[in-house]
């Protein structure tokens, strides 16, 4: 299958990524727009998915949030949900330019914390005709608490507050890693699947992967709130994908925002957890999914 490297412009911010031609025709076909989750890069497994899409005769781009892996942007390392939403509009965007593209067959694709991000850009934007989110963050707020011990939490707003100061004073971001191989030590993501996942991963096939986000990241997690834009994504056609044992973006806060969302609507609940979406259980994700883009965006 022969990926091309893409590049394009995010309001100043040039993002890079792949972009894989359907293996059918030469005619216009669907495209599914993807990108990672909290501080991943595409190389942690997107390119299974894409590959999958296109051997079905589905496009798909991935690509890198900004300030990670190959894409610009500054500060390095700091997820902003709020603008890694604008850039996946951008990429659907770039995407409506190519020849290869029907642009009025898009789809969205989004995993973990981008699995939050395609349930705003399907809300918002009605270039997106179907959209699949697995393993989905949909309450950053809830989630936030669910992860950190509650006697933590007014320790970590006097972290923010003083980098917000620290900020406005032209010093550098405050960081934090994104995993520890102790769960009670700092960490963006303190579970023992996230450490296990994040660290084989980034030794094995994603190098630019690095263990670290800015703290005002993990901030704006705790702000960021998908599950009240689930309301708004009908009539566009949403298949939820949350695994059985997810402590990262726990189960249960999923299958709730899912019961809010209204028809057309599906959910499969997958076995495994949070990070077996993407290993053991890539083959069950990955044909839901693709068998998903090709109902509603081939017909």
């Amino acid at each position: 299958m022969q990926r091309r490297d893409i590049e394009f412009n995010a309001e100043g911010v040039t993002l890079r990524g792949w972009f894989y031609p359907s293996q059918g025709d030469g005619s216009s076909h669907p495209t599914i727009v993807m990108a990672h989750g909290f501080s991943a890069v595409k190389e942690q497994y997107l390119d299974r998915y894409a590959e999958v899409f296109a051997a079905a005769g589905l496009n798909a781009l991935v690509f890198d949030n900004r300030n990670f892996g190959d894409s610009d942007g500054e500060p390095r390392q700091e997820i902003d949900p709020w603008q890694q939403i604008r850039d996946y509009r951008h990429a659907i965007t770039y995407a409506t330019t190519l020849p290869e593209v029907d642009s009025d067959r898009i789809g969205v694709w989004g995993s973990s914390y981008s699995g939050g991000h395609v349930l705003v850009v399907s809300a918002l934007d009605r270039r997106v005709k179907a959209v699949v989110s697995q393993g989905s963050l949909v309450d950053g707020y809830q989630n936030l608490r669910r992860l950190v011990r509650p006697d933590f939490i007014d320790g970590f707003r006097e972290q923010f507050d003083a980098d917000r100061l620290a900020r406005f004073n032209g010093e550098a971001p405050a960081m934090v890693p994104v995993v520890d191989e102790d769960p009670l030590a700092p960490s963006a993501l303190p579970t023992p699947d996230s450490y296990e996942w994040f660290t084989e991963s980034g030794r094995t096939i994603a190098p630019n992967w690095r263990n670290e986000v800015t703290l005002r990241s993990v901030e704006m997690l705790g702000e960021y709130v998908p599950a009240d834009f689930v309301e708004y994504i009908s009539p566009t056609p949403l298949l939820l994908l949350p695994a059985v044992n997810d402590v990262l973006t726990p189960t249960d806060l999923a299958i709730g925002a899912f019961e809010r969302a209204r028809a057309p609507k599906r959910i499969e609940i997958l076995p495994g957890g949070h990070f077996d979406i993407y290993t053991k259980g890539f083959e069950q994700s990955s044909s839901l999914a693709r068998d998903w883009f090709m109902e509603h965006l081939v017909g």
